[in-house]
């Protein structure tokens, strides 16, 4: 330091010698030769040929016709309509018209540059009563829809549940009897039978953790039950025992080229420092966390830590439940948003969960905390805890309120700044090697956003909910931009 200090201080006084600046002065100047322009900066690497690019929706949020055409009652239109339970009372029984107007919105779809496109199957509009009855309508629509979405040259990857579960299922027991999984292999071996010839792509249930813990632990989602741990632990397997079906009825009924898997909202953690101490605690809670979703599948059976964790209230399990359980699948879906900080600690654990301080930034949705690392780390540790040799993200983005249209246009820079920054770390995992293979950004469009009802929007297209209007928003543009040149702008 001391050999800087009098170099520094010569520099002051030279600079302090200086004339000083006048405008006669800069006339007189000798004038210096423009800096050429500088060009757009790009990031340096582009994604890979093959990666996959898409969006995402899900019928019970988009289709609206709840109740057109034979379609069933579905969970969601029964809790939307308890007073208290969905902002404002909103209910699904328009939401997007989507069930309508889907040929307009493949157009606006192809126009962007869209290509792959995750979408849903609203099981009551097959099933009404969840099994039984067939109601053919419900098939012909989805015909007409996958027709359109080739007519478009998109290509359609296909969620079977995306939790609107046929109301009659839940009255007979819901996610808590066997009942829905001998429904579910029915409804699922119907589905891959007729469409086996317009989807290759296939995904079994979205989140199980939402609709279960959620739905019948908490009760902040549909069907909006306050149940037992023990109780709430066998929504979680049969649900897993659903997923399994899903996986049968696709190799069985799926045709050449068909591909299935499970999308799955783990538990994100991410190192406080990228050190060997940090990294390894939050591993282990990673592990930890996704013992009774991911951890069941790969292992074929629940780990010994989670059934001692949970104790009594082990789900209960039949002879050959994880035969089918742990049936292999060809990717692992992710839904990713947001991650928990964890530090190395002298605990039990060996790990320590931080919690966030009250401004940490976060979006409108309160539990959507920005936490951009958690794309890298989650398809990491999943690619090192449990081996699948693909993985996409099937859903990523952020949920604001209050995007007006302005000028016919929609400045949601605050979107664009979350995606870029979510893809830069979904490139950083790709370099150093996990096969992280597409993207699917949630959502194409504002929508029924199940318990905030249409308060709340994650879509990149503006949907006015009472004119039905879409107008494309900034996000929209840069997206398809990054979709164009496979670069992060």
């Amino acid at each position: 330091m001391t050999s800087v200090r009098p170099l520094r201080r010569r520099q002051l006084l030279a600079a302090a010698s200086l004339p000083a600046l006048t405008p006669a002065a800069l006339a007189a100047a000798p004038q210096r030769r423009a800096a050429p322009a500088m060009t757009a900066l790009t990031y340096a690497s582009a994604f890979p040929a093959d990666f996959a690019f898409g969006v995402a929706a899900a019928s019970a949020q988009i289709e609206g016709a709840a109740f057109k055409d034979g379609k069933g009652e579905s969970v969601w239109d029964r809790f939307s309509r308890v007073p208290g339970k969905v902002h404002g009372g909103h209910t699904p029984d328009i939401a997007c018209d989507h069930y309508h107007r889907f040929d307009e919105d493949f157009a606006l779809m192809a126009s962007l540059g869209i290509k792959k496109y995750r979408l849903s199957l609203a099981w009551p509009r097959i099933y009404p009563n969840g099994d039984g009855a067939l109601n053919q309508k419900g098939l012909d629509f989805y015909h007409r829809l996958f027709a359109s979405i080739k007519r478009h040259g998109i290509e359609p990857w296909v969620t079977l549940f995306h939790w609107d579960l046929p109301q009659a299922l839940e009255d007979r027991g819901g996610w808590t009897s066997r009942v829905t999984v001998d429904a579910f292999a029915q409804y699922a071996d119907t589905v891959v039978k007729a469409f086996a010839g317009e989807v290759k792509h296939w995904i079994t249930l979205n989140e199980i953790l939402c609709f279960t813990l959620l739905g019948y632990g908490t009760g902040t989602k549909a069907p909006g039950r306050k149940e037992s741990a023990k109780v709430v632990n066998q929504t979680y397997h049969h649900a897993l025992l659903c997923h399994g079906h899903g996986v049968r009825a696709v190799r069985k009924f799926g045709g050449k080229g068909a591909v299935v898997g499970l999308t799955d909202n783990c538990a994100v953690s991410v190192p406080v420092t990228e050190t060997p101490a940090d990294i390894a605690a939050a591993k282990a809670w990673f592990i930890d966390r996704n013992a009774q979703i991911l951890g069941a599948i790969q292992a074929g059976k629940y780990t010994a830590n989670f059934l001692a964790r949970v104790g009594a209230d082990a789900p209960d399990v039949q002879p050959g439940d994880f035969a089918l359980i742990s049936l292999p699948t060809d990717f692992l879906g992710l839904n990713i948003y947001s991650g928990t900080f964890v530090r190395a600690a002298k605990t039990d654990t060996g790990y320590e969960a931080l919690t966030n301080p009250t401004n940490y930034p976060r979006a409108d949705s309160p539990w959507l905390r920005l936490v951009p690392q958690s794309m890298y780390w989650a398809t990491r540790f999943c690619h090192e805890t449990y081996g699948h040799a693909a993985i996409y993200i099937t859903e990523n983005g952020c949920g604001y309120d209050d995007e007006p249209v302005v000028n016919g246009e929609v400045l949601d820079l605050h979107r664009r700044d979350y995606l870029r920054s979510y893809l830069r770390e979904a490139h950083r995992a790709i370099a150093d090697g996990v096969p992280l293979k597409g993207y699917f950004l949630w959502s194409f469009i504002d929508n029924y956003e199940w318990e905030d009802g249409y308060q709340r929007r994650f879509g990149i297209v503006h949907c006015d909910f009472t004119t039905q209007v879409r107008t494309p928003k900034l996000s929209a543009r840069y997206y398809s931009d990054v979709i164009k040149t496979r670069k992060i702008l």
